[in-house]
């Protein structure tokens, strides 16, 4: 076995509370394509970003050709041949193609000339090399987000990069731009590059690779060779963990669904054809891997990018929910997956935050009642336990879960039917995530409906009592709450499952 090109030894990186990556360990073999795979939150994106440079490592070493490498920049990095093909491109949209290529491989130097012949000269050669035939003239902002990707692919090649790292490749490619890729991917693997491939779709894996690591819960499983695995073997190392111990007995749904949706589609979000109830007093957990539409899904049912087609009934009778104010009116609530950007405003108060989705309780008339405003937040700090039990504190001085709680308590102050949560105990401590999951069963057992999103699937196997599965936006799978977890991911790998 030849030395490794790129070798991480006992990488190990903490955010806050929360630890990405526990002393995982992983080699890049010259001419080889290495899969890495996990499910959402193993690691693989903060793994990404330490070889890059994009973020330094708690502790364990990085080596490139044997040379230990003491403090990597996403600069440094660049220069020593590590590039990242990232599955949204980082492109300026108002420089043309041949623009954004050269400021990728040009040094930067104060008075030095242009020779914009050359820019387009060599800008034409490396498209012709990846297969497409775009002028280099051609500004990024009118190019498809495809192409944008291939024109990232291009600056790879430009930069004789022997490290090249593609994050989900393929997510936003048609079939034979895919062709494209693998025939590129194929092309640097034989001139003696390294590839690193993070990506969801199976049968690319095994189409490409040669070995694949499996990271879990920011630890590595294994690393092993691409034809010694199968598809469900690779899939029971990514999700080979014991379900939460929170894991309660089914309980009797009553058949009364409160939200109904049939055949929904939304051009603008990526979803077609969904059609989904979620019952009274039910939790209907929705799961999925990252980009399957999820998150899209709760906008448009909140009207945040209305639907274009199907039909959306609220406690039996149908609503045309065209903005979050008219979702409000209909009783439906959606707490975001971004709580520090959309779930909370930090400089305000408690009360401030609790109380604005329900301003018109407390400003009728455009007049401020104060009083009405500190009870409505008392009323949701107590049922929440939101600590400290100060309507006045602000939001920035609280924990991460009592942030959460406040943006909870902030929808739940308008009575809602039904609530969309979107990853609700995100980077939250356990005890916080344990006080959340209590929460969320209560206002299923008071008969609130529950549309509940989380990319933890035992979190989602714990509390749901029927699971849908998303893919390439839209529902493929509905599963009983309790299913082996293998049945879920396999459902979003597109995998047959037979429905109950």
């Amino acid at each position: 076995m030849p030395a490794p090109l790129l070798r991480l030894t006992r990488i190990s990186k903490s955010f806050g509370a929360i630890r990405a990556l526990r002393e995982v360990s992983f080699e890049l073999l010259p001419g080889e394509v290495h899969a890495l795979v996990g499910e959402n939150g193993a690691g693989k994106s903060t793994l990404v970003q330490v070889m890059t440079g994009a973020q330094q490592p708690d502790s364990g070493s990085v080596e490139l050709d044997g040379a230990t490498l003491t403090y990597l920049t996403p600069r440094r990095a660049r220069h020593l041949g590590i590039a990242c093909v990232y599955q949204h491109p980082a492109l300026f949209p108002d420089l043309s193609i041949a623009e954004s290529i050269e400021l990728r491989l040009e040094p930067i130097a104060p008075f030095r000339r242009v020779h914009w012949q050359g820019q387009r000269e060599r800008a034409r050669r490396l498209l012709k090399q990846i297969g497409i035939d775009i002028a280099p003239g051609t500004l990024v902002r009118d190019l498809s987000m495809p192409q944008q990707q291939l024109v990232e692919i291009a600056c790879a090649l430009g930069a004789d990069a022997r490290v090249i790292l593609l994050d989900e490749p393929t997510a936003s490619l048609t079939q034979r731009e895919e062709h494209l890729l693998f025939a590129v991917v194929r092309r640097l693997r034989d001139h003696g590059a390294g590839v690193i491939y993070v990506s969801h779709r199976l049968a690319e894996i095994f189409a490409l690779a040669n070995r694949v690591t499996v990271l879990r819960d920011g630890t590595r499983i294994c690393t092993c060779n691409t034809d010694k695995l199968s598809e469900a073997k690779l899939i029971q190392l990514m999700v080979g963990r014991e379900l939460s111990a929170q894991t309660s007995a089914p309980r009797p749904i009553p058949d009364h669904p409160l939200l109904s949706v049939r055949g929904l589609g939304c051009a603008a979000c990526g979803i077609a054809d969904i059609t989904l109830e979620v019952r009274r007093g039910e939790i209907f957990g929705l799961a999925g891997l990252i980009g399957a539409g999820r998150t899209e899904l709760a906008r448009t049912l909140f009207g945040l990018t209305p639907a274009d087609s199907g039909e959306i009934a609220l406690n039996g009778q149908p609503a045309s929910v065209d903005s979050p104010q008219t979702a409000v009116r209909h009783g439906l609530a959606y707490v975001p997956e971004d709580r520090l950007r959309h779930g909370v405003i930090a400089e305000l108060s408690i009360e401030q935050n609790i109380s604005l989705a329900s301003l018109s309780r407390i400003f009728p008339n455009g007049w401020l009642h104060s009083e009405a405003e500190r009870a409505l937040a008392l009323e949701q700090v107590q049922d929440l336990d939101v600590r400290p039990a100060a309507a006045d504190a602000l939001v920035s001085s609280l924990s991460g879960g009592n942030q959460q709680k406040v943006a909870l308590g902030r929808w739940l102050a308008t009575e809602p039917k039904v609530l969309i949560l979107d990853e609700p105990t995100q980077g939250v401590d356990v005890g916080a995530k344990s006080e959340l999951h209590k929460i969320i069963r209560a206002l299923a057992e008071r008969g609130l409906g529950v549309l509940l999103i989380s990319s933890d699937l035992p979190e989602l196997l714990a509390l749901s009592d029927r699971i849908g599965v998303m893919r390439a936006g839209r529902l493929v799978a509905t599963l009983p709450g309790r299913s082996n977890p293998h049945e879920v991911m396999a459902a979003a790998f597109g995998q047959t499952v037979v429905e109950p």
